[in-house]
């Protein structure tokens, strides 16, 4: 399994390449900028793209949606409670003073409790609201479980509630009741910043004491 998680675009989000060394295969999870980079890296790994998830719709968590798609084909799946945040990238754009970006195509929607994969890569959907009303964590099993928190979860920390659709009892609710029943040495990667895990933000993160 290839991994590998990059900040991109002037928001520094975490974006992720998931692929399959058997059949070349790659997901991205959050392409929210710098689509020349995430291209380049695809190619450097020898992978095609098939498949583009996000945790949420927040500019710059999506924003090279539409030139991945433009440049490989590849389709792009959302939570649908997250679809009027996509909708309106000019007015999250106009709001940070950033370009507005061509919006891509979404071709599905994220579930709670299914999986979403491409050969050789499969992730399972939990859907964690209370950043966004559609913002969904992304659960990669194998040794050791790696846990794709977009903006819910970080290290000694949680996402911002205060932005459009925001609650802070639910993404309370979702990190306690839906993120806190993981293995301890789950591995998390937040949207921004560094890596953590289940275990240490169960002993130290302050939200959660």
């Amino acid at each position: 399994m290839i991994i590998e998680t990059f900040p991109v675009g002037p928001l520094q989000c975490n974006c992720t390449i998931l692929g399959d060394e058997a059949s070349h295969e790659a997901m991205v999870i959050d392409p929210g900028g710098d689509p020349g980079q995430i291209i380049a890296r695809l190619e450097a790994c020898g992978l095609t793209l098939k498949q583009i998830v996000c945790t949420h719709t927040h500019i710059d968590h999506v924003s090279a949606i539409f030139e991945l798609q433009q440049h490989t084909g590849a389709t792009a799946a959302i939570h649908r409670a997250d679809l009027f945040l996509f909708e309106h990238l000019d007015v999250q754009a106009q709001w940070l003073r950033l370009e507005n970006p061509t919006k891509g195509s979404i071709d599905s929607y994220l579930n709670d409790g299914q999986a979403v994969s491409c050969s050789g890569v499969e992730l399972g959907v939990i859907h964690t609201p209370g950043h966004t009303p559609g913002s969904t964590s992304f659960l990669l099993n194998g040794d050791r479980g790696v846990l794709f928190a977009g903006d819910t979860l970080f290290m000694n920390g949680i996402g911002r509630t205060d932005l459009w659709g925001g609650s802070q009892p639910e993404i309370l609710s979702s990190i306690e009741n839906r993120l806190m029943t993981l293995d301890d040495d789950t591995i998390v990667i937040a949207g921004h910043g560094q890596a953590t895990s289940i275990g240490h933000e169960r002993r130290h993160n302050p939200f959660l004491r």
